[in-house]
């Protein structure tokens, strides 16, 4: 199998969305079993992966993967969580190393070319997911540099990203959930003010 390293920002999303499930930034544990591993990876074509993160284990995932995603998501939150450029590349290059060989040169449909990192074909879950996720955030360091992991600007929310956004200006972990709460904070505190 082969994971093309051009559109980083996907598999950036990826990485986003499995650190998001955790309870220090939700409140509570959100991969609590297979169904919402299930759920979390079909937000995503893993098809333009070329890989099948739940191939390993018949079509879905089970309690270990689960186990499994919840240490890597520990692994992810650290890339995010590194202090220099050099700690962040060296931690995403181990995420990509679960199943990468030495990256190929491949033309694209359009025959452009292409970086992939193959994997092997009986790839566990949780190593196919590190793949995409490292291989993608080294495709962010390189392309928009270290600056681009931070924390979430909502108080009280202990969230951290990587902004793969052209104009590099997220704020918010999730910011259709912390976003939100700012604005309507920030709206109720106006209200309050001009009532007074």
């Amino acid at each position: 199998m082969l994971i093309p390293m051009a559109d980083y920002a996907a598999g950036v999303e990826v990485a986003n969305d499995l650190v998001a499930t955790s309870p220090d930034v939700r409140g509570a544990e959100a991969l609590s079993g297979p169904g919402d591993l299930a759920a979390l990876l079909s937000g995503y074509d893993f098809a333009a992966y070329d890989v099948a993160p739940c191939a390993s284990t018949a079509g879905a995932p089970s309690a270990e993967d689960v186990e499994k995603v919840r240490f890597l998501r520990r692994e992810v939150r650290a890339v995010l969580e590194s202090e220099t450029e050099d700690e962040a590349v060296e931690r995403a290059a181990m995420l990509a190393g679960h199943v990468g060989l030495a990256p190929v040169l491949r033309r694209d449909p359009s025959g452009r070319w292409q970086w992939h990192v193959p994997t092997a074909r009986d790839a566990s879950l949780v190593a196919e997911l590190a793949a995409v996720v490292g291989v993608s955030l080294l495709g962010l360091v390189r392309a928009l540099g270290h600056g681009r992991f931070r924390a979430c600007a909502a108080p009280g929310c202990g969230g951290v990203f990587a902004d793969a956004s052209r104009a590099g200006r997220r704020r918010y972990c999730m910011p259709e959930v912390c976003g939100n709460r700012v604005n309507v904070a920030n709206h109720r505190a106006r209200r309050r003010a001009v009532t007074r």
